[in-house]
């Protein structure tokens, strides 16, 4: 059953952040919501979608004109399609003392990222919207099963549209990933690049070995990583840092690779049911996806830092998730298992033990079981959002 309006985590900041600035830019992957949440927030603004070509003519032709057709306060959709307008939007932020005056949507965060910083430093706050999270489907009433979940994913148009999971990520792919990576990348050879997203899926949970990427996609490493540096600005994958206590080799060490959306990474998987999730062999992968990508949509719906690393050291120990908050680290294993078992707590009293900064760890698994004791916190995955505080 379809339904109307998700309530969204990040309303709240998106509240505070309205009240304290004239400029807010949302950033954050295609139909993620960023202009539903504008919308609903911001009633009776004007609003300006730059997709639309006459639109972003104007703007780009005579951003005065464009400015006297769509006047503050204003909702201007993917802001990053007519850069010139930031400057204007700088100036007139400046003769004015009211908050919240413009709204500025966009899905490139490189390009944006940039261009926001040279033109309204100081004057922006900047959110990322990411997909519905599970807190967010749990709290409208959504049934949170794990197979069912990692197939059908979290775009929003899913739970607000009669549409079956492979057919929005066979548009979603066609109509912008390839569109706006061609765009951004200067893409030729198309099914290259999608034997390249299905490789990368294939890979997904995994630490990103380029050399091994580029000899079975068939390119060279420099484009490679381009295509990678693209798809992460895009919000299309990320890249999971490796704890160390030295921060610059936190910076050098090598990262583990997630998507966004992990109904996505079943799409490339050619996985067509939910009842294949249970079955294929990256079953594990994907449910640690999801888990990750969870943590990190609370971390960025509080308007905060991600902070969010793996742990893996030369005797092959290995955590799957640290969230650092107030200099303290939490650890947390990821099991797609159903069934509690000891094993599950091993490489956290480890982790607890090397660390001093270590908090009590946590085990995320697909049981409905929840305990928590002195030293370990069981949790389903579906509140997996408890475990990032504020």
């Amino acid at each position: 059953m379809a339904i109307k309006w998700i309530n969204r985590s990040i309303e709240v900041e998106l509240s505070r952040v309205c009240k304290e600035y004239p400029v807010v830019t949302i950033t954050g992957p295609r139909q993620s919501g960023k202009t539903s949440l504008a919308k609903r927030y911001c009633q009776g603004y004007a609003y300006a979608n730059l997709e639309l070509p006459d639109v972003r003519k104007l703007a780009q032709s005579d951003p005065k004109a464009f400015f006297s057709a769509y006047p503050a306060p204003v909702i201007i959709d993917e802001v990053q399609r007519a850069p010139e307008l930031l400057s204007y939007i700088q100036v007139y932020a400046d003769q004015t003392s009211k908050r919240g005056q413009y709204i500025l949507t966009g899905s490139h965060q490189m390009g944006l990222a940039a261009a926001v910083s040279q033109s309204l430093a100081g004057r922006t706050a900047l959110l990322r919207l990411l997909p519905l999270s599970l807190a967010e489907l749990k709290s409208a009433g959504v049934k949170i099963e794990r197979d069912e979940i990692l197939f059908k994913g979290f775009m929003p148009r899913l739970y607000h549209e009669d549409i079956r999971p492979t057919t929005l990520y066979s548009e979603y792919f066609q109509n912008y990933i390839e569109r706006d990576l061609r765009q951004l990348a200067a893409i030729r050879d198309l099914l290259l690049f999608e034997k390249f997203m299905r490789v990368l899926a294939g890979r997904v949970g995994q630490v990103i070995n380029i050399s091994s990427l580029a000899g079975d996609v068939g390119v060279s490493r420099s484009s490679l990583n381009e295509w990678l540096s693209v798809l992460e600005s895009s919000f299309i994958i990320f890249r999971l840092p490796p704890w160390f206590e030295n921060a610059n080799k936190r910076a050098i060490k090598t990262p583990k690779l997630y998507f966004t959306e992990p109904g996505l990474v079943a799409w490339l998987l050619e996985i067509e049911t939910a009842k294949q999730i249970a079955r294929d062999p990256l079953m594990g992968n994907l449910f640690e996806n999801m888990v990750v990508v969870e943590a990190l949509k609370a971390r960025l719906n509080a308007g905060q830092m991600p902070n969010l690393y793996f742990y893996r050291d030369t005797k092959g120990h290995e955590v799957d998730l640290i969230i650092r908050q107030h200099r303290q680290l939490k650890p947390v294993e990821i099991k797609a298992a159903m069934t509690y078992s000891p094993d599950m707590t091993k490489e956290l009293k480890h982790f607890c033990n090397r660390f001093d900064e270590a908090l009590p760890g946590s085990v995320v698994y697909a049981g409905e079981m929840e305990t928590q004791s002195e030293t370990t916190h069981m949790l389903n995955f579906s509140n997996t959002s408890e475990l990032v505080g504020s």
